[in-house]
C-alpha cells in the first residue's frame, strides 16, 4: 500500500471533522439552537472539502505525474482521470 506523505495530515483533518460532527450529534441531542448547528457543519463540510482537495491534488502531483514519467499511463489515459477527478471537487 503506498502511503504519501500528506495522508498523515489528511488523515489529521478528517479525525478532527469526525470530532466536529460527533460534537453536533451532541448538540442535537443537547437542544443547542439550530444556528449553533449550521455553524458548525459548515466547519465539518469545510473541513471535509479541503481534505478531498489536498487528496486529490496530491494523487495529481505525485501518482499521476509518476505514472506518466515511469511509462505506465500514457498522457492521454492521465488527461481522463484528470478529468474524472474533477468532478470530485
Amino acid at each position: 500500500m503506498l502511503v504519501h506523505a500528506s495522508h498523515p495530515e489528511i488523515a489529521n483533518r478528517l479525525k478532527r471533522a469526525h470530532g466536529h460532527l460527533k460534537r453536533i450529534l451532541e448538540m442535537m441531542e443537547e437542544g443547542r439552537p439550530c444556528l449553533d448547528l449550521a455553524q458548525q457543519l459548515q466547519a465539518v463540510e469545510s473541513a471535509v472539502g479541503n481534505a478531498k482537495k489536498a487528496l486529490i491534488h496530491d494523487h495529481i502531483d505525485l501518482c499521476l505525474e509518476e505514472a506518466v514519467q515511469a511509462g505506465r499511463q500514457s498522457p492521454a489515459e492521465m488527461l481522463g482521470e484528470i478529468k474524472t477527478l474533477t468532478r470530485y471537487l
